[in-house]
């Protein structure tokens, strides 16, 4: 991780307000960032993200994305 690196978002990403995302991260498809968090490591696909550091709230259920 640093300075440089590419910032990768997936399709579907739902990020919220205030949210900083560092350099290096991949949010994976689907995911939801929680305002305000910070991410500073790889968000997993079909998740929802919060806090400072970012953690794993939530995992997705197909029927809950399609909703």
């Amino acid at each position: 991780k640093g300075i440089g690196r590419d910032i990768v978002i997936e399709d579907g990403v739902w990020i919220g307000f205030g949210a900083l995302v560092l350099p290096g991260v991949r949010i994976g498809r689907m995911s939801v960032v929680a305002a305000g968090s910070v991410v500073h490591k790889d968000v997993p696909p079909f998740c929802v993200v919060g806090g400072n550091p970012v953690k794993v709230i939530k995992h997705l259920k197909n029927d809950e994305v399609l909703s």
